[in-house]
């Protein structure tokens, strides 16, 4: 099994806002960054698209370590509450659970690699971490914005 190392990050000017994610996978010497910027979304769904795309981005089953500064995404896994949410219809204790699409496509390619969790801070001393974020935000400021439809759909509905 291939051991990959992988860092994300995610940004939003406002909160909702344009945002985008950063990613840089690992392998040996090898490096390669993605990137995407979105027009109407949330600072924690980005965070969570960079580690999707991240690991969509991986061709077979992989051993990966994964950095990020986002604690919402270290601590729902790490901790067990995505599971918990998920085995009780993305529902909290405080209410519905937040991007639930989004978890259910994070925990289903969970299933499929054996990945840490590592968190970094954000904004220091991390050169990845730093540009992973330099990656998020230019990709929220660039001209190719997607729809993030399920985020729109739902703020809609609000």
């Amino acid at each position: 099994m291939k051991n990959v190392t992988i860092y994300t990050d995610g940004a939003c000017s406002g909160n909702p806002g344009k945002g985008g994610y950063g990613i840089i996978l690992a392998y040996g010497a090898h490096e390669k960054e993605l990137s995407q910027g979105y027009r109407k979304t949330t600072n924690n769904r980005m965070e969570l698209m960079g580690v999707i795309k991240a690991l969509e981005a991986l061709k077979e089953k992989c051993a990966v370590t994964l950095y990020s500064d986002s604690k919402y995404v270290i601590d729902a896994i790490t901790q067990g509450w995505a599971e918990s949410w998920q085995k009780n219809g993305w529902r909290r204790k405080s209410g519905p659970a937040q991007n639930p699409d989004l978890w259910e496509t994070l925990l289903a390619l969970l299933s499929k690699h054996e990945v840490s969790f590592v968190w970094v801070k954000g904004h220091a001393e991390n050169e990845k971490n730093n540009r992973c974020d330099a990656l998020a935000v230019s990709a929220s400021l660039g001209d190719n914005l997607l729809i993030d439809t399920e985020y729109e759909k739902t703020a809609a509905q609000e």
